[in-house]
C-alpha cells in the first residue's frame, strides 16, 4: 500500500510525526462525533476513518522496526494478563 501511494521512502521518524498527526484527528473526529465544539471551517472525517487511519501508520512503523505487530499483541497482552488493574 505505502509504495502504491508514494509513502515508502518516509523514514520511521517521519512515519512516527504523521501518526501523531492522525491521532489528533481521531480526537477531532470524537469532538465532533460527541457534539463538542470543533472549529466550523476545518474538515474531519469520521472516528472509523480516523481512526483506519491510525492503524496505516502504526502498521508502517512496525514494518520497518520489523515488528509482527500480531506477535507484539500477543506478548502484550500475557504481561497486561498479569498487572493488577485499578
Amino acid at each position: 500500500m505505502e509504495k502504491e501511494r508514494g509513502f515508502s521512502d518516509s523514514t520511521i521518524i517521519e512515519q512516527c510525526l504523521k501518526l501523531s498527526e492522525e491521532t489528533g484527528e481521531v480526537c477531532k473526529a470524537v469532538r465532533k462525533h460527541t457534539a463538542l465544539s470543533i472549529d466550523p471551517t476545518s474538515s474531519t472525517g469520521s472516528v472509523g476513518a480516523e481512526l483506519a487511519d491510525v492503524l496505516i501508520y502504526v502498521a508502517a512503523i512496525a514494518n520497518r522496526a520489523g515488528v509482527d505487530l500480531s506477535d507484539a499483541l500477543r506478548a502484550k497482552e500475557q504481561v497486561n494478563e498479569m498487572r493488577v488493574w485499578t
